[in-house]
């Protein structure tokens, strides 16, 4: 399994690098030259390219291997590392990023999303069913130590590196990346995919994905998740540098410091998922944690909005301690939520066989059916999670970029307010979910 498992890890830390540089670093220097919540909040919208997983990833499947795509991807994040190297983060007096900038982060986020889907496909095959608890503990792991070093890391070095200088580090570091995807052993083995002259997915075939079971459940149930926790996560930070805490302590421990508490949590999630835990009752077990946790941290903004409130070190310390609380219930949360999705998309390809063929297809005979319909099972587990995954990360931005607007609408005990109602939803919603995730 360790063969598996290191070059996975190697790639996902590397994919977390972009996260991290878009939600650690820059709505931190936004807000600290001025700019309003919501105005922070729309930079997310950088994340888009995320959103159109789906366009690209039958590409992915039909023309190459998922290792090519995955080393070139990475490559050309590389080159665009190297030419932001080459550009001033803000002109002298300028509010808002350039244009140029914004530009050349977008391509970085549709090059870490095709990287996303390249490396998925390699993760499903790779990964057998004994290997999904550990497997997802280092995806998840892996991706929040990419995003820590990206952003806590990256805020905390910039007084002292400059900005062209991380830059230059960031594209080695993806050339590096692009090497190990291509001289993997382990993914070296996987089998060449077979070229096909018919057009890989239709509408149909997407139609037939969401009759996969307990797919629509878990569609719904990613898009929630995350609601309340995300929009916190997106606020809370900047309302304490408005309160008075440095960049350069917001970056420790916003930064490494609540990364660091959300890997742990990654780690335990998959501790016990790896001690046979059901997946729905441990789900709803950190769920309701997660659930207190966010009850604490809105109860101190309360008190943080209160005027005449005392805003000395330990009010202070107390704060940061609460976003390391929420990452780290977050982690676990995001790994047995990971877990169920990827659960859920090794059910595909049994699942379009019964819809295509019959109920009592097994064996060669169902091989040969999916190699007539031109679907490998790699390829419908690979869309279907990219699927999921995609709504997953739409239910993220939707608060992300929205929650500036709500608090500087509403106010920030409203918006927590409403915050804390939004993370209470998917509880509600598990007394619904289908037996076939149990």
């Amino acid at each position: 399994m360790r063969g598996k498992l290191l070059p996975l890890a190697s790639l996902y830390l590397v994919q977390g690098l972009p996260y991290g540089l878009q939600s650690g670093l820059l709505p931190v220097l936004l807000r600290a030259r001025g700019l309003s919540l919501t105005r922070v909040g729309l930079t997310k919208a950088l994340y888009a390219p995320w959103l159109f997983k789906l366009v690209w990833a039958p590409l992915v499947d039909a023309r190459g291997s998922a290792r090519a795509w995955l080393m070139c991807s990475t490559a050309a994040l590389g080159l665009v590392c190297g030419l932001l190297a080459g550009l001033p983060p803000a002109e002298a007096g300028q509010a808002g990023l350039p244009g140029t900038v914004v530009g050349l982060l977008l391509l970085l986020n549709l090059g870490a999303a095709v990287q996303d889907v390249a490396l998925d496909t390699l993760a499903v095959q790779l990964l057998e069913p004994a290997e999904l608890g550990p497997g997802n503990t280092v995806q998840v792991v892996a991706y929040k130590l990419g995003s820590a070093l990206a952003g806590g890391g990256l805020l905390a070095l910039l007084p002292i590196l400059s900005w062209p200088l991380l830059f230059l580090l960031l594209a080695a570091t993806y050339w590096l990346a692009a090497a190990l995807a291509w001289a993997a052993p382990a993914l070296r083995r996987l089998p060449q995919p077979q070229p096909s002259g018919h057009s890989p997915y239709t509408l149909h075939h997407l139609q037939d994905l969401l009759t996969v079971p307990g797919t629509l459940w878990t569609a719904g149930f990613v898009l929630t998740y995350k609601l309340g926790e995300q929009g916190a996560n997106s606020l809370f930070p900047l309302l304490l540098l408005d309160h008075g805490t440095s960049a350069l302590d917001l970056g420790l421990w916003n930064g490494v410091g609540a990364m660091a508490c959300s890997i742990a949590g990654s780690f335990l999630g998959g501790a016990l998922l790896t001690r046979q835990w059901q997946l729905l009752p441990l789900l709803k077990s950190v769920l309701q944690f997660r659930f207190g946790g966010l009850a604490c941290q809105t109860a101190l903004l309360f008190y943080l909005n209160t005027p005449g409130a005392s805003l000395g070190p330990g009010t202070i310390l107390r704060a940061l301690l609460s976003l390391c609380l929420q990452h780290f219930l977050g982690g676990l949360v995001t790994t047995v939520t990971f877990t169920g999705m990827m659960r859920c998309s090794q059910l595909a390809p049994s699942a379009l066989q019964v819809r295509r063929h019959d109920r009592d297809t097994k064996g060669l005979q169902a091989w040969s059916v999916m190699q007539a319909l031109t679907l490998t099972p790699s390829t419908v587990q690979a869309t279907h999670y990219s699927l999921l995954a995609t709504l997953e990360l739409l239910g993220k931005l939707l608060l992300g970029v929205l929650a500036g607007a709500l608090a500087d609408s509403l106010g920030p005990r409203l918006c927590f307010s409403f915050l804390l109602t939004l993370s209470a939803l998917p509880l509600l919603y598990l007394d619904l979910a289908p037996s076939t995730l149990l």
